[in-house]
């Protein structure tokens, strides 16, 4: 796993968009005693569904992976511009 630029700063952005991505599809679990990692997971798990993302090998299912996994899909989706990409 190559570490990225910005990956804190992205993986963020990304639970930010994915959380609006999830309620808009209907997810209905987020609620505000609900932890980061807890989220990262849940959002990591909705876009491998909806084949949006990749998923990591189950073997190499873990926390970073699912972050690292975020932030290259919201690096994707950003403008070319973005502070982030820089």
């Amino acid at each position: 796993m190559k570490k990225i630029k910005n990956e804190a700063a992205l993986s963020k952005r990304a639970l930010q968009v994915g959380e609006n991505y999830a309620l808009k599809r209907g997810y209905a679990g987020f609620s505000s005693t609900m932890s980061a990692n807890e989220k990262v997971e849940a959002i990591y798990r909705l876009l491998v569904l909806d084949k949006l993302v990749v998923g990591v090998p189950a073997d190499k299912e873990n926390l970073p992976a699912m972050k690292h996994k975020l932030a290259l899909w919201i690096q994707k989706l950003l403008p070319k511009d973005d502070p982030l990409l820089k």
